[in-house]
């Protein structure tokens, strides 16, 4: 067994015990009714739109396009404000069939039931990596909603696509790379651990230059003095949105910010936003944007 069948067997073995670990508790219409599910959760509405089922409605949909970016939702699909004032009102009136959620909003659990069933997704949690987590929910969420032979396509589907970025970047020899969310002009979020970023970079065989602490949630807050500790090679990748705007002009004014070895080195690389807590869709995106930026950057 040559090393990418070993990890392809340990995935499988992981995702099987997920799905043990989380058998769903079954919501009756649930499939008979999927044209109205209202999703609290970015990643698993963006995965029914994966699946061909649109959702009826989002909770902070006037902010997708700034943070999922990619898929676009289709127009008609209603926001119900945020998860700390869902829209009541809107919510009687769409009269849903089933309410995904996530852990994370569990307290909101015995509001919302009030108006339809709800089905909880974890991705993010202690004890497990939220790439594996995101396929075993693919397929609860797939089976939900009667789109099973759609779930499995697209595991596939981002199997094969994972592999040719691996072959891309073995072709590379890429550096090691550090990504990071900037907060403001001395702190960032840096990403690795058991988070959807560092999965990915694991999956495609990408080492990554933070080898620090990362929460489940994949990401640690650090001073941008931290990134002084990273290995004299790695490449720096920023997503978007860069806050503040102009953060890496004003940094060039930085004694600190410019003694690091990858900004003398010029090896800073800006991407679109992806989102960070996503599931399958987002991690190809991911993926995909790393891979183009380290094949531009380095050849």
């Amino acid at each position: 067994m040559n090393v990418q069948e070993a990890v392809l067997r340990r995935r499988d073995l992981l995702l099987a015990s997920i799905a043990l670990a989380i058998v769903p508790t079954p919501v009756r219409g649930a499939v008979a009714k999927a044209e109205r599910v209202v999703s609290l959760d970015y990643g698993l509405a963006s995965t029914m739109l994966a699946l061909g089922v649109t959702p009826t409605a989002v909770v902070a949909l006037r902010n997708w396009d700034e943070w999922v970016v990619e898929p676009r939702m289709p127009a008609g699909v209603i926001d119900l404000g945020t998860t700390a004032e869902i829209n009541l009102e809107v919510l009687t009136s769409i009269e849903p069939s089933l309410i995904l959620s996530t852990p994370f909003l569990a307290a909101l659990d015995e509001k919302l039931s009030e108006f339809a069933p709800i089905m909880t997704f974890t991705i993010y949690a202690e004890g497990g990596d939220a790439l594996d987590r995101s396929y075993a929910e693919t397929l609860r969420l797939g089976a939900t909603l009667g789109r099973s032979d759609e779930a499995k396509a697209l595991l596939a589907g981002a199997d094969a696509f994972f592999e040719r970025l691996r072959e891309r970047l073995y072709r590379l020899s890429a550096p090691p790379v550090a990504v990071i969310n900037f907060l403001d002009q001395r702190h960032a979020r840096i990403y690795g651990g058991p988070g959807l970023y560092g999965g990915t970079m694991r999956r495609i065989g990408l080492r990554n230059g933070w080898t620090g602490q990362a929460s489940y949630w994949g990401f640690e807050t650090i001073g941008l003095e931290q990134l002084a500790s990273l290995d004299e090679e790695t490449h720096l990748i920023a997503v978007e949105p860069l806050i503040p705007r102009d953060v890496l002009s004003r940094l060039q004014e930085s004694a600190l910010w410019t003694g690091l070895p990858f900004a003398q080195k010029h090896r800073v690389s800006t991407i679109p936003g992806v989102l960070m807590f996503g599931m399958v869709q987002e991690a190809m995106r991911f993926g995909a944007l790393v891979v183009d930026t380290l094949e531009a950057a380095h050849r």
